[in-house]
């Protein structure tokens, strides 16, 4: 009754300050649903226990909590690398608190409590706060100004910090309903409008974020300065004159920073790939918040560019390391694939967001291919060693100069963990949505929610093995029969489509069709939008089952993507699947499989906390003797992508050949 009191009081506060507009689909809370499951409970409780310690460890260890004692002192160096530092610890607070909101600790409250008085001990007494500046203003380095906000549209992430400290504070807010956290960020939030709008200071932000954080501060106070500055930074976009907009390099032309061309203009997503993330997922809030059409026109075009020709098969987005950033169109590389696990946490806010403009399910999918593959890769099986980049395949990594291949414990600059702290504590609020007497099911997972339906209680049980089986049951459990229009996403793998669009289809076709069956009866659905609609009377102990086709599928890319003509990747349910040495004698980078190759599945539950591995047999290209090569047969096996790199350096491959066609010869 806490979190439902604490959702009926923001939902009261909205109306209380006269906001009008807002998604018309409105999310279930992450703190109404209660996981039970063998597959995000475990990562979420390994958060909890294992890698918010040892961020904040971690934080303190590398000088980020002492940047903010030496502010407070006005004295001191400041100690770590990047102005951008201060920011791990907001994120870090941010998934502890949501760890908090549904698993009281009175310890960790405590040491939050204990961070907050030390953050706010460094806020100037206007509100700025920005320890690499406070802390020596007359010596900031290369990326600050002389004086505030002088670099903000480059380097110097004064507003990116302001950003990620304002979405910490309002999940610290709603967990405890403790004020500290975010007197501090409303006193900021205030400086930041007062400094910056029309007829003030005119910057588009280098980094966004801050538009996401002031639209939760406006959400928590109902002050619509929070969201007129919010809508003020992305309409500023597109209106430096400084820039060169015939050169073709991203940071000369403003691309770089989504800055080259006013946001309602731009139909092709560009530069940074977190940056563009966090700016898509903004400019769908205010869109919602203002009813600005035209905004919406726009990530429109721009979602469609990204899906249709500049995502990867496992859901990665920004594929160049130079900027980390979109390369042009259908430009996908394997070898030197970026795949910032940033840029994977910033597309599911994106799509989670495109869905509450939309309704439509294909955002779902997508957000479920991110999730369950290009995301959580970013983080190991022991919650304490992390990608920042996620890669396509390592083939003789010594040689070929293939990107990362080993998890590290923290990077100089760590925003991937900090950002997989304040993500995964956060999966269960993608589960359910609502709107009017509409509920959606977008995520599988073992669970219970409870909700209120036309002002009526009602209890959603879910249990499932998924992403293993798709055998998938939901019980109802209305306090008073209901009525209701039930909407389960059937998604689009399951209905012979590997994303929406023709960037990646299937090459087997499958003719097997998602079952739905109601109290044991078979039920003929109709799809609306990608979800099976099933409107009824419902009474308590209703039963509905819904069986997906999780066979192998063989997945082929677009041909304009050069880097996979020719190759297969393989995907079960929603997993993409790899393959890595440990199981492939020692290679993978001389496997073949054939266009005719029959799979079969079993699970393991010893290998990788539990998986369902892919197998067959297949071709391999060997050496005999240092003086021929042939094929040969052998067993083949495959993990699921987010699993790779848990058991030590080796090689990795998602795209397989499917024929022989040349070889390389390398000399050692």
């Amino acid at each position: 009754m806490k979190n439902i009191s604490l959702l009926l009081m923001l939902c009261a506060s909205n109306f209380l300050f006269g906001q009008q507009k807002d998604y018309t689909i409105q999310g279930v809370a992450f703190t109404q649903v209660k996981l039970t499951d063998n597959f995000w409970l475990p990562r979420i409780e390994i958060n909890r226990t294992v890698t918010i310690p040892a961020s904040f460890e971690r934080c303190q260890s590398t000088g980020r909590v002492n940047n903010f004692i030496m502010a407070a002192k006005k004295k001191g160096k400041f100690c770590t690398r990047y102005p951008f530092d201060d920011t791990d610890i907001y994120k870090t607070l941010e998934g502890a608190s949501f760890s908090l909101a549904v698993h009281p600790d009175a310890k960790l409250e405590a040491y939050l409590d204990s961070l907050i008085t030390i953050i706010g001990n460094a806020q100037e007494p206007d509100g700025y706060l920005y320890t690499a500046r406070t802390i020596d203003p007359e010596n900031v380095g290369p990326w600050l100004g002389k004086v505030r906000w002088e670099k903000e549209r480059e380097l110097s992430h004064e507003l990116y910090n302001a950003g990620h400290l304002y979405e910490a504070a309002a999940a610290h807010f709603q967990a405890t309903k403790k004020r500290n956290l975010l007197n501090i960020a409303l006193k900021n939030a205030d400086l930041v409008c007062a400094v910056f709008g029309p007829d003030k200071k005119h910057v588009a932000p280098g980094h966004e974020i801050v538009e996401m954080g002031l639209v939760k501060l406006y959400r928590i106070t109902g002050k619509k300065e929070y969201l007129a500055t919010a809508k003020f930074f992305i309409e500023e976009r597109g209106r430096y004159k400084g820039y060169d907009s015939t050169s073709k390099d991203s940071w000369k032309s403003g691309a770089y920073w989504q800055d080259n061309i006013a946001v309602v203009n731009q139909e092709e997503a560009e530069g940074h790939a977190v940056r563009a993330g966090y700016l898509y997922a903004a400019v769908a809030d205010v869109a919602a918040l203002t009813g600005d059409d035209s905004l919406v026109r726009a990530i429109d075009k721009i979602w469609a560019n990204v899906v249709g020709k500049k995502m990867y098969v496992q859901g990665g987005v920004g594929a160049i390391g130079d900027g980390e950033r979109f390369g042009d169109n259908y430009e996908l590389p394997n070898a030197t694939a970026y795949n910032e696990t940033c840029a994977a946490i910033a597309n599911v806010y994106w799509n989670y967001r495109m869905f509450l403009l939309h309704g439509d399910a294909e955002y779902i999918d997508i957000l479920e291919k991110s999730l369950y593959n290009g995301l959580i890769s970013g983080v190991g099986l022991d919650g304490k060693s992390f990608f920042y980049t996620n890669a396509m395949q390592i083939k003789n990594s010594f040689q070929h100069g293939d990107m990362e291949a080993t998890r590290s414990g923290w990077f100089e600059c760590s925003c991937c963990p900090t950002n997989l702290v304040r993500l995964i504590p956060s999966v269960p609020g993608y589960m359910y949505a609502q709107k009017e007497d509409n509920l959606y099911i977008n995520l599988f997972i073992n669970s219970n929610v409870d909700l209120m339906i036309h002002n009526k209680p009602v209890q959603v049980v879910q249990q499932n093995n998924y992403p293993w089986d798709g055998e998938l049951v939901f019980y109802i459990y209305p306090k008073a029969t209901t009525a209701f229009n039930l909407m389960i996403r059937i998604p689009g793998w399951a209905q012979n489509e590997a994303i929406p669009s023709s960037l990646y289809t299937f090459q087997n076709k499958s003719d097997a069709k998602p079952v739905i069956k109601v109290n044991g009866v078979a039920f003929d659905y109709t799809i609306q939008n990608g979800y099976a609609s099933i409107n009824r009377q419902w009474k308590k102990n209703d039963k509905i089952e819904l069986s997906l086709p999780m066979e192998v599928r063989m997945v082929v890319a677009n041909k304009n993507i050069k880097d996979d003509i020719g190759k297969i990747a393989l995907q079960r349910g929603p997993l993409i699947y790899c393959a890595e040495w440990p199981d492939n004698n020692g290679k993978t980078s001389n496997i073949i499989i054939p266009a005719n190759t029959i799979f079969s599945t079993e699970f393991m539950p010893g290998l990788l906390n539990g998986v369902t591995i892919v197998k067959a047999e297949v071709p391999a290209v060997v050496i005999n003797n240092n003086e021929s090569i042939a094929t040969v047969k052998q067993p083949f096996s495959a993990i699921p992508y987010y699993s790779w790199a848990n058991r030590g350096k080796g090689e990795m491959v998602v795209w397989f050949p499917m024929q022989v066609k040349d070889i390389d010869l390398l000399s050692k």
